[in-house]
């Protein structure tokens, strides 16, 4: 197993390409989204406790409903970012005729086959320094942005969250060189 920086292991065999990319591995921010996750769910058990328990007026049920639906849906995305921090991983199979990509946590997750014949333009996708997307990816309850890209069939498919420009070069370069490899042997059988 090599390594690509501190969050990208691969494995090279003859005709598969094995790669897994980790999300950040920060104590501390760990801690932060589990509290903010303790602290929401708690925030969703006092209000589901008011709705039932109190006397409040049709109007303040009203607040109360709009309220959780509000609730649930920031709950979601704060227990699946906190989730991903735990056990993310985004894996890249690319073997003699497609690649797979599939983001999983705790191994649970969809795994999507593109077909190397089939696959366009693969290019990093370049962020501002200082942009407010810059910004806001950097921010840990945000599960990131991808860094690089392929078309395929006029989809584009994205991975690589929150890796740094130099990690982010270094992979594409592996899995240019190993899709074009790859797509030269299918040539070769295909004439």
């Amino acid at each position: 197993m090599k390594w690509i920086g501190k969050r990208i292991s691969f494995v090279e065999e003859k005709n598969k390409t094995t790669i897994i990319i980790y999300p950040e591995d920060l104590a501390w921010v760990k801690a932060v989204m589990g509290a903010w996750v303790a602290m929401w769910l708690t925030i969703g058990a006092v209000i589901t406790w008011a709705y039932f328990k109190l006397a409040l007026s049709k109007q303040e049920n009203i607040i109360l409903i709009v309220f959780m639906a509000f609730w649930l849906y920031f709950a979601v995305k704060v227990i699946r970012s906190f989730f991903w921090l735990l056990w993310g991983r985004e894996l890249i199979k690319i073997d003699e005729v497609s690649v797979s990509y599939k983001r999983s946590i705790k191994g649970y997750g969809k795994a999507g086959i593109y077909y190397i014949e089939n696959i366009l333009k693969i290019r990093v996708v370049e962020v501002e320094p200082n942009s407010i997307q810059s910004i806001w990816e950097k921010s840990p309850w945000i599960k990131g942005g991808e860094r690089i890209e392929f078309e395929h069939k006029d989809k584009a498919i994205l991975f690589g969250r929150k890796i740094n420009h130099q990690d982010t070069k270094l992979l594409f370069r592996l899995i240019s060189k190993r899709v074009d490899e790859q797509s030269r042997k299918l040539n070769k059988v295909n004439q």
